[in-house]
């Protein structure tokens, strides 16, 4: 079965294509700067253990002239993997924001695409623009069936004490104000990949998912129980440009007292603050350097995003009444080793130890960073959400049938 995984952004489309029942990408790539000058399309062809990579700069006015192209090159005689784009059976959609209705990998029909429409509120950055690659999939495949997975619907298992607000009761049941959780299709994939390493499907395991957007989530026998983004991706740790948890006062403080509109508020908390804020900077990797030339200002960075980080993983032990593994994932938690060290320093309360020179490899897979007799697993897993897209459009198929 062929199945196409995409992500689309407000101007961009990441896409995977599979060859079913094969779990490895047949070929991968990025559409990126769509509707702006020299849009740029970057297409891996993956044969066996080779990899060619293509970059081509074309004009793409919009979404539908992306996904044509990515149907032109999926298609292409040098390097495509099929013939036409009439072969693709499945095209799976990563969806931010499923509300409270989608609990669960849902098919496409004009219900749900109303539904994704309405929550566009809750995700005004994401939903538009996922639910335009889903139309736009719709004419590109026609024949392929449609398939939404949602961010959030992994944390609808948490308990109703972990996801509401203390705010009135209707702002709950008419405006739908709570805790929704985001990256819940990374903390599913990287939590059972680390149970089954355990061999234990009851684990409790706290996921730290670290790229530019940051959460963690509280998971018990594959369900989460708490998690630190909100209703919106912006609470929680610190960020590449958001700010992360945030006293309110502090809102009313720079609208009444500042003179700040609530859309500069929204820009500022968003774009302009987290690691951006603090250095000057929102890539880790640039941090690291200025680190390293002694920036006092990157020290200072460093060491409140791991703060926060070990915040939450006490208070997620508390919640799961303890704790089998920690987990590191994303492109920071992959690849940092300094915030790993950083973020296990003096936890051995907890029985969290880690072993500074396994820390310090860099090696590809899940591994383990402990020390060799250490309560809790501390685990590098690597995150893979299109795979886990695929898997998900695949249960649903055969569920269906």
């Amino acid at each position: 079965m062929n199945l196409l995984v995409i992500n689309s952004g407000s101007s961009s489309i990441k896409y995977q294509f599979f060859q079913w029942p094969s779990e490895t990408p047949a070929c991968s790539g990025l559409v990126e700067r769509i509707g702006l000058d020299n849009a740029v399309v970057t297409h891996k062809l993956l044969t066996g253990a080779e990899e060619t990579t293509t970059v081509l700069s074309v004009e793409l006015p919009d979404h539908e002239a992306g996904l044509r192209e990515v149907a032109r090159l999926l298609a292409d005689p040098q390097l495509g993997v099929i013939q036409d784009p009439s072969e693709v059976a499945v095209v799976g959609h990563r969806v931010v924001h499923g509300g409270e209705n989608f609990a669960d990998t849902v098919l496409v029909i004009p219900a749900v695409k109303e539904e994704i429409r309405k929550l566009f509120p809750l995700a005004p950055l994401h939903n538009p623009a996922n639910l335009r690659g889903i139309e736009v999939a719709e004419k590109t495949f026609p024949q392929a069936r449609q398939v939404a997975v949602f961010d959030t619907a992994f944390h609808q298992t948490m308990p109703e004490k972990a996801y509401r607000y203390a705010l009135p009761q209707e702002l709950y049941t008419e405006q739908g104000i709570r805790v929704y959780g985001f990256h819940g299709t990374s903390h599913k994939y990287v939590t059972e990949q680390a149970a089954h390493y355990l061999g234990k499907p009851d684990a409790r395991l706290i996921s730290v998912h670290l790229g530019n957007g940051c959460s963690m989530a509280a998971v018990r026998g594959g369900e989460s129980v708490d998690t630190s983004m909100g209703f919106g991706p912006l609470s929680g740790l610190v960020m590449g440009t958001r700010s992360g948890d945030l006293d309110p006062s502090v809102v009313f403080h720079l609208i009444n007292q500042l003179g700040y509109t609530p859309d500069q508020v929204s820009t500022l908390l968003n774009k302009q603050s987290g690691m951006l804020g603090l250095t000057g900077l929102s890539d880790m990797r640039d941090i690291t350097k200025a680190l390293e030339a002694g920036d006092a200002r990157a020290r200072l960075a460093y060491d409140l995003y791991a703060y926060r980080i070990k915040k939450y993983i006490g208070a997620y032990a508390a919640v799961l009444n303890g704790l089998d593994a920690l987990l590191f994932t994303a492109g920071v938690g992959e690849n940092d080793a300094l915030v790993r060290q950083l973020v296990c320093q003096e936890l051995d309360y907890l029985g969290i130890q880690l072993d500074e020179e396994k820390n310090a490899q860099r090696a590809k897979g899940l591994r383990e960073i402990n020390l060799e007799n250490a309560r809790v697993k501390v685990l590098v897993v690597p995150t893979n959400e299109e795979l886990e897209i695929a898997r998900q459009c695949v249960a649903l198929l055969e569920m269906s049938s």
